[in-house]
């Protein structure tokens, strides 16, 4: 078979246990497809000779009959996990040549499943950006293109990389993490399903660190199923992160009953913005008629403090990267600029950083300062964690009434052109984070589906928002939106 690259994690994991292919096969396959997709930039480690090793023992496994649901698929990681022996620069070029002695959790859990890595993806700078332009390695392009047009398209960010790599079947499924829509915007561009679980409820450690209290790791996938397999493998408690939350990891897939009679699906006014194009709000409404017709009831709700949310965000994450982005200074790991005869310490830190950050985040680290600095502190920094505190409230209000999921756009817009929105003021890609940044400062779990196409042949997704820790709920209302909606597109490949 020819086409394993393109099987979904489920039906790969099938047909491994039926002994149709075998690891070693769907592994040499997706790398085939890598080597021949380099116009994306979406792998910018590639890891064949660990890829093929874990294969071989991932048969091995399934030979013996006990292996878990991961075992042999083979799947890509975000540059922000820390992968053994292997580049983790988090598309900085302050992290050049820089290569763990340790592995995340995440991935360590994905591996001890006996998930195949087939290398590192593309993003944006420290997970800064919504259109992977921040990179060091350069822009991750979208499998999608716009009509008939050859205009190169963002795959969405910061997770551009593993939204490219799964939407263009070169890996199986991949790693992102979400700290202000980081992996359901990407999802919803080109057209797959990404879930963001409630915080904690992955381990943040070895995750190189954005903003520590809204950054959490999921999967990116081809179907809500997919979601719900790896998921449960990236799952569960871990002594070394103090954020990480002592709870059971569900069977999520068990719970993909696709029965959602009697559920409440709010539908909050909040997120009908001036100026939505009329095909988002269609997209919407179509989305909100098909769980209707599937039993649940649509019940208009209020979030009041949602015109907050992003001036929060923005003031919040920010202040939380100039705090973690302070060990880099050249010192111990990483890059080190070259110092003149006569410069100290400060004159290393300062041209060092110079080199070694991009623009964006030289940005956020300095809006970050200055939010937190004496004067400005309350003025912003604590004003805003107490918005946040009123935002968490909304969400929890409308729970308290009943509601068991939240449906909404997942982005403002499908997919545009590389360059034509980085070119002009920061604040207007800042806006595409408007639907999914209130679900980082809640702490909520949330999903993006893809549901329809624009006119111009481009995915659109919506997002499902649901109650801390009830991932499987969530999971299960997505997969029958997922069913209604009947979205089978696929980019027609061009690179």
């Amino acid at each position: 078979m020819s086409d394993l690259n393109k099987l979904s994690l489920s039906a790969a994991r099938d047909g491994l246990r039926a002994k149709d292919f075998t690891s070693v096969d769907l592994t040499e396959a997706c790398l085939s497809e890598i080597e021949s997709a380099g116009a994306l930039n979406a792998f910018v480690h590639n890891t064949p000779e660990i890829a093929r090793e874990q294969a071989k023992a991932a048969d091995a496994r399934l030979a013996n009959g006990d292996a878990p649901a991961m075992c042999g698929l083979p799947i890509g990681i975000k540059d922000l996990f820390a992968t053994k022996g292997v580049p983790t620069q988090a598309a900085s070029a302050i992290l050049e040549g820089f290569k763990p002695e340790y592995e995340s959790t995440i991935t360590s859990k994905l591996f001890d499943a006996g998930a195949v890595m087939l290398g590192k993806l593309n993003m944006d700078e420290f997970a800064m950006g919504s259109s992977n332009e921040t990179s060091t390695y350069g822009n991750a392009v979208s499998p999608w293109r716009r009509g008939n047009e050859e205009t190169p398209l963002t795959p969405g960010g910061s997770s551009g990389g593993s939204s490219a790599a799964v939407s263009a079947d070169l890996c199986l499924a991949a790693t992102g993490t979400d700290t202000g829509g980081s992996i359901r915007q990407p999802a919803a561009f080109t057209g797959i399903v990404g879930i963001k679980p409630t915080y904690g409820r992955c381990s943040r450690w070895g995750v190189v660190a954005f903003a520590s209290s809204l950054d959490q790791a999921g999967p990116m996938t081809k179907s809500v199923r997919d979601a719900a397999i790896m998921l449960e493998a990236m799952c569960g408690h871990d002594m070394k992160d103090s954020t990480s939350a002592d709870l059971p990891v569900p069977n999520f897939e068990a719970l993909l009953t696709g029965d959602i009679r009697g559920k409440k699906i709010g539908i909050p006014k909040e997120y009908r913005l001036e100026g939505t194009p009329d095909e988002i709000v269609k997209l919407w409404d179509d989305g909100a008629a098909m769980l209707k017709d599937a039993g649940a009831e649509i019940v208009d709700i209020s979030l009041p403090h949602t015109k907050y949310a992003l001036p929060t965000y923005y003031v919040i994450a920010p202040a939380e990267a100039s705090s973690n982005l302070a060990r880099y200074d050249g010192v111990r790991y990483g890059h080190r600029a070259t110092l003149a005869a006569g410069d100290g310490i400060d004159d290393m830190y300062e041209k060092t950083r110079a080199e070694g950050f991009g623009h964006e985040v030289q940005r956020r680290v300095m809006v970050g300062t200055y939010v937190l600095s004496a004067g400005y502190y309350d003025a912003y920094y604590n004003k805003a964690r107490k918005v946040r505190t009123l935002i968490k409230k909304d969400f929890e209000d409308a729970f308290a009434a009943g509601i068991d999921a939240i449906l909404t756009p997942a982005t403002p817009s499908p997919a545009f052109g590389l360059g034509e929105v980085s070119d002009s003021d920061p604040v207007q890609m800042y806006l595409n984070d408007v639907f999914t940044v209130t679900v980082n400062l809640a702490g909520l779990p949330g999903i993006s589906v893809p549901t329809g196409v624009s006119a111009s042949g481009l995915p659109l997704g919506l997002q499902l928002i649901g109650k801390p820790w009830e991932e499987g709920d969530l999971l299960n209302i997505a997969h029958s939106l997922e069913a209604a909606a009947g979205f089978v597109s696929k980019p027609e490949k061009w690179w």
